[in-house]
């Protein structure tokens, strides 16, 4: 199953996983580099780098609304009990719009992620490795998402310190 919220809570990170119908709560953050956080949890062992957007627009009919969101966050998950390595994951913080998909933006290439709920991930552990190796060589990444309400939403994520948290969080999650 795919990770799916994380909440700022004062100075400490809380990440919540979903793994199956189990939601466990984690305030195990083991490092924190740059503009990224790394997590573990045990029983079963998962880690996983996470960071929120820098900056988040949302628009409605071409005009800049204010709208409520629950937490925007961008994950990379290891689950070795499940064979699950470099699983990319976007939360938007909204549902969005049945069938849309959302786009994610780096330099002057776009993926494409299918939506589920609040959730967004790319087609395959291919697409996944291909974009992350694309966020490797980045400095930021642009999702735009669209809710069921028909508000467009572009949400910009620093990569400062994503290759590094992405490899804590595989390190730890090898052992």
């Amino acid at each position: 199953m795919k990770l799916f919220l994380a909440t700022t809570m004062g100075a400490a990170l809380i990440a919540i996983v979903a793994t199956g119908a189990i939601a466990q709560q984690s305030t195990n953050r083991v490092a924190a580099k740059t503009d990224w956080s790394v997590f573990i949890e045990d029983d079963p062992t998962e880690c996983w780098a996470v960071s929120s957007p820098k900056e988040t627009v949302n628009t409605k009919d071409g005009r800049v609304v204010v709208v409520r969101r629950s937490e925007i966050l961008l994950f990379v998950s290891y689950r070795p009990g499940s064979g699950v390595k470099s699983e990319l994951s976007f939360t938007g913080g909204y549902p969005f719009a049945n069938g849309s998909t959302v786009s994610a933006q780096i330099g002057d290439t776009t993926y494409e992620f299918f939506t589920s709920g609040e959730n967004a991930w790319p087609a395959s552990p291919a697409e996944d490795a291909k974009i992350i190796t694309a966020m490797k060589r980045g400095a930021e990444v642009t999702f735009t998402g669209r809710s069921g309400r028909g508000t467009v939403t572009k949400d910009k994520f620093s990569l400062l310190g994503f290759t590094a948290a992405v490899e804590e969080a595989a390190k730890r999650c090898a052992k």
